[in-house]
């Protein structure tokens, strides 16, 4: 990569102080600072789900907490899950990538078999195995990811200057979201797209094959619109959710009533209005505009600063691996900070009435057990990462006292 990302991104690279103490030294390993935001928007969406979902789950399962106590269930298991992979060594996960981009295609595949794939509002998008159901498209984001890390090591010149280098990994990106327009998953799809052209121009991709890639991808979303009734009546009620607010444009009217209705304070935790049964998927999709009702924009600024300060914190990671020369571990923070980026502005974006509504979580924040558990077991990956490169940045730095030490005698 060769300050790729360091000079595309413009962020400094900060070097780590030595610490002689053993204790304090390894607990200078750890990203404090974003672990802490990361707890804090999960805090924030375990208060939004309890409060989101109570009229619902009252209603359909007789219990208030049902949607809270799965949510706690899986933020559990995510974090088990998660410190688990933080012992896992990062070039493990180089050395995996190709297997995991067979298994996200079979996942895939299996998901659209009926019978195996289980089919909700006319979405095939889970697999049922009995005790958990797993939403396959979150799980294929982070494993594209890491294969194209890897392949973007591995050729990293041959795609500054080779086509066909070039070409290839698009051919199985192109394989993936064809598969998730099956199902179909049109969120996930942008977003994989999305994620896996922010990572090929950081990894150094000639400007105009990149031009020729977003004029391609979006010559693709526009045909998948316009060939799809059912996503053109979403894109004409995004335009004007007023012209039907009572049956196209219902769910976005209703959001913007919400987050309208917040104002400056918001009308309290657990006082929204829009929640008793007006606002669709208040819970999941749209978590987001009951959060705004609620606690205004105070704390809508509060979440978006997180989440602002989340994505920062993946980019300086990114940068501050690829500066001691782990290409792979830079290339996977940088497709986590997008990933999570982007999922969260379009979110926010859809909420709002900035952007056609889609099946999109909010992450850490809307219900959604794949979502929560995926995104546990990335962000697990990215400490790992963070923890090797200043393990690596203090040996260096031990290295080079040892050095001086021994001129200066």
């Amino acid at each position: 990569m060769k300050a790729y990302i360091a000079s595309r991104l413009k962020i400094p690279v900060i070097t780590l102080k030595s610490d002689s103490r053993s204790g304090s030294a390894t607990l200078g390993l750890i990203d404090w600072p974003l672990l802490c935001a990361l707890a804090a928007i999960a805090l924030l969406g375990i208060v939004m789900v309890l409060s989101a979902s109570m009229p619902f789950a009252e209603k359909n399962y007789n219990d208030p907490f049902y949607f809270t106590l799965r949510q706690l269930i899986m933020l559990t298991a995510g974090v088990y899950l998660a410190l688990y992979i933080a012992r896992t060594p990062v070039d493990q996960w180089e050395r995996w990538g190709p297997l995991l981009l067979v298994f996200a295609i079979l996942l895939l595949i299996l998901v659209l078999i009926p019978g195996i794939g289980r089919e909700v509002n006319g979405s095939r998008r889970w697999l049922n195995f009995g005790f958990v159901t797993v939403q396959v498209s979150e799980a294929v984001k982070l494993f594209i990811i890491v294969y194209l890390a890897g392949y973007l090591v591995r050729r990293s010149e041959k795609v500054k200057k080779d086509f066909g280098a070039f070409l290839r990994p698009l051919v199985l990106i192109c394989m993936v979201g064809a598969l998730l327009m099956l199902e179909p998953d049109f969120g996930a799809t942008v977003v994989i797209v999305v994620t896996s052209m922010g990572m090929l121009f950081v990894g150094g991709v000639r400007f105009t094959q990149f031009l020729a890639l977003i004029s391609s991808f979006l010559l693709v979303g526009v045909l998948a619109i316009y060939m799809s009734p059912y996503r053109m009546r979403r894109f004409t009620s995004f335009l004007d959710p007023w012209a039907d607010p009572f049956n196209d444009g219902f769910q976005l009217s209703q959001s913007l009533i919400a987050i309208g209705s917040g104002s400056w304070k918001g009308a309290g935790l657990g006082n929204s209005v829009q929640k008793l049964f007006y606002l669709p998927e208040s819970h999941t999709d749209f978590v987001f505009a009951v959060f705004a009702e609620e606690t205004g924009l105070f704390g809508v600024t509060l979440l978006v600063s997180l989440f602002a300060f989340v994505v920062w914190r993946c980019f300086r990671i990114a940068a501050r691996a690829e500066s001691v020369g782990n290409q792979f571990a830079g290339y996977v923070a940088l497709g986590i900070g997008i990933w999570i980026g982007l999922q969260a502005f379009i979110n926010i974006g859809v909420n709002m009435g900035m952007l056609p509504t889609k099946g999109i979580t909010l992450p850490l924040v809307s219900y959604g057990g794949s979502s929560v558990i995926i995104t546990c077991v990335a962000f697990a990956l990215l400490c790992r990462i963070e923890f090797e490169t200043r393990r690596l940045m203090a040996s260096q730095l031990r290295r080079r006292q040892s050095q001086a030490a021994g001129e200066m005698l």
